[in-house]
């Protein structure tokens, strides 16, 4: 299996690192690497969007040639992960997004950029997963708000009474930090989509 976390700007490392481990525990062999250009996707088996900046991140992925290959690449059903910034670039409706900016619109959610707030706000709290019964640690830091799922995507982890991550076919989308914990068990749920 090959695993590409697009590597212009954010929190890359950690979901290797992440991503590596889920894994293993999955008894799975492959790969996970640092995505920067346009020929590395030929191949992938499944792609991590991190967190981040958005704005950034998105002008980054059009400069390197992989914007419109990866929007290519979700719609033909290439599993597709985006944690925070990478929610909000998956997302089909943005509120608070920055003139000129562009997103993949993949994924039916209406988010909110930084809603939880500043740097300053950022917050961790136990989340209820649809798939597990078990509490996983939510890590925020200037989180995006989901702020409607319509369509096909289906919320499966939750923050109180609020959507936090939601799942469409090959696409999952969270307003947190998996990759900022030693829990694996989004991570392993997303790469069986790979399977």
């Amino acid at each position: 299996m090959k695993v590409g976390v697009v590597g212009v700007q954010g929190a890359v490392s950690e979901h290797i690192e992440a991503a590596r481990k889920a894994m293993k525990n999955l008894k799975v062999n492959g790969e996970v690497f640092w995505l920067r250009k346009a020929e590395q996707l030929k191949d992938v088996d499944a792609l991590i969007i991190p967190g981040g900046e958005s704005t950034t991140i998105s002008r980054l992925m059009i400069k390197n040639n992989i914007f419109d290959k990866v929007k290519e690449l979700g719609e033909e059903g290439l599993p597709i992960m985006g944690t925070c910034a990478g929610l909000i670039l998956l997302a089909k409706q943005v509120e608070g997004a920055v003139e000129g900016q562009r997103f993949l619109e993949l994924l039916d959610v209406k988010v909110s950029r930084n809603a939880y707030g500043r740097q300053v706000d950022s917050f961790e709290a136990p989340l209820k997963l649809t798939f597990d019964k078990k509490p996983f640690l939510g890590v925020f830091i200037r989180a995006p708000r989901i702020l409607e799922v319509f369509g096909k995507a289906k919320p499966f982890a939750f923050y109180k009474d609020e959507v936090v991550g939601v799942e469409q076919g090959n696409l999952i989308g969270l307003a947190f930090h998996p990759e900022l914990t030693d829990d694996t068990r989004i991570h392993e749920y997303f790469l069986r989509k790979a399977l």
